[in-house]
């Protein structure tokens, strides 16, 4: 990235990966990239970003890493968490019913919270699913069958108390990308792509906040503009702490 960053000369740098990022594991790559960042002119800092504050109904949390020039750095604010996101049930429940399959309502009612990571986006599995057996059970109690993904919604003769696998569709609409997106090669392929994608109305709300910083729209410009960041446990959990 850093070597990009030389040859391109971008007035800001973007960069997105997997949580664990966040973690001691990694301080002293993070320093290392931090000083590369800061020796071309920039101004960086990073987050754990939870992709469900940002209207994505998945739990999804991402290491975000965000630089720019110096003189648009105080401008920059991180985004502002929005409205709680439509559960499951609710984000789906037109896909779920669009073939005639009599139980969507009853199934809407039991898709009553939010996803899981959606993971199997890697060539490591060998098809999509979606994900280990933790992940497996958290979709399960949300009425969906993990083992795979479906070609089509269900059809009329699908059981009404029945676990419906997630289309390609679906899926994407967790990702919280729009419909009229379109995904190329066959369904692992198309997974693949979903699977790895960083959700878009999180990578808008961050580039509407780099434009803001761009065009200085914030007007009074701070100089702690990165002064905490998120650092994930062993637990999974994560705790607020000063930046290094």
């Amino acid at each position: 990235m850093t070597t990009l960053s030389r040859r391109i000369a971008p007035k800001a740098v973007l960069l997105e990966n997997v949580p664990g990022f966040a973690s001691s594991k990694f301080s002293a790559y993070r320093q290392e990239l931090l000083k590369s960042l800061h020796s071309l002119g920039f101004e960086a800092g990073y987050k754990v970003l939870q992709a469900a504050n940002y209207g994505v109904s998945q739990l999804r949390p991402r290491f975000v890493l965000v630089a720019l020039r110096k003189e648009y750095a105080s401008y920059f604010r991180w985004p502002e968490h929005c409205s709680a996101p439509p559960t499951v049930g609710e984000l789906l429940y037109d896909l779920m019913v669009e073939r005639g399959w009599p139980g969507a309502d009853s199934w809407r009612s039991r898709a009553n919270g939010i996803a899981p990571t959606l993971v199997g986006g890697s060539k490591k599995h060998g098809g999509p699913d979606l994900g280990p057996t933790r992940a497996k059970a958290q979709w399960r109690e949300l009425g969906v069958d993990g083992l795979g993904i479906a070609d089509l919604p269900p059809e009329p003769i699908f059981p009404i108390d029945g676990n419906p696998r997630l289309t390609t569709r679906m899926a994407a609409r967790i990702q919280g990308f729009p419909d009229s997106w379109v995904f190329h090669g066959k369904k692992t392929a198309s997974y693949r792509q979903i699977g790895n994608a960083f959700p878009p109305p999180v990578a808008r709300a961050v580039g509407k906040s780099i434009v803001a910083a761009l065009r200085r729209l914030n007007q009074k410009p701070t100089a702690e503009l990165f002064s905490t960041v998120l650092i994930a446990e062993p637990t999974g959990d994560y705790k607020i702490t000063k930046k290094e």
